[in-house]
């Protein structure tokens, strides 16, 4: 049998599509993608993969704590508040942020996330990057920028490593 036809058909590295398959990362961020479409927050979809070992340990995306109405069933309820150097940010009263729904589903089945990353599709906030600062977080890989520059000093001093993916075609 030639060599050529053994590098096409089911059995060849792209899986005989063509196509290159996926990083790690991209999979992982295209994992968020999907998850956030779940999102029920009427100003955002954001979904989050909690991984370790190449190995999905939990998931979240934005929305109203389980059972409680969400914010596409009811008003979303906006609160203000403004960071020191005069922004200000707006947050729903309604609203859990993927990446704590994510913790909070792999405490609930208690599941360690300590060493593990983290795949959002956008960048934490301030208040969220806090928390994955105390859960033992590694790296967060993120799509698309939110504020950036809110979290650059906590990223600097926590030693917790911000990486863009960007994921095309979701």
């Amino acid at each position: 049998m030639p060599e050529d036809s053994q590098k096409s058909g089911c059995c060849a590295p792209d899986g005989g599509s063509g196509e290159k398959r996926l990083g790690w990362r991209e999979y992982f961020m295209s994992v968020a993608h999907l998850i956030s479409r779940r999102a029920t927050c009427t100003r955002g979809h954001i979904g989050a993969v909690i991984v370790r070992d190449n190995n999905i340990l939990s998931t979240g995306y934005n929305g109203a704590p389980s059972g409680l109405p969400h914010c596409n069933e009811t008003n979303c309820r906006i609160y203000r508040s403004v960071h020191p150097d005069g922004t200000v940010e707006e947050n729903c009263v309604n609203t859990i942020h993927a990446e704590i729904n994510a913790i909070a589903q792999a405490a609930k089945h208690g599941v360690s996330i300590k060493d593990a990353d983290i795949y959002i599709t956008a960048s934490p906030c301030i208040h969220c990057l806090k928390v994955l600062i105390n859960v033992g977080i590694r790296n967060i890989y993120y799509d698309k920028p939110y504020k950036i520059e809110h979290i650059s000093e906590l990223l600097r001093l926590s030693g917790i490593k911000l990486v863009r993916v960007h994921v095309e075609n979701i």
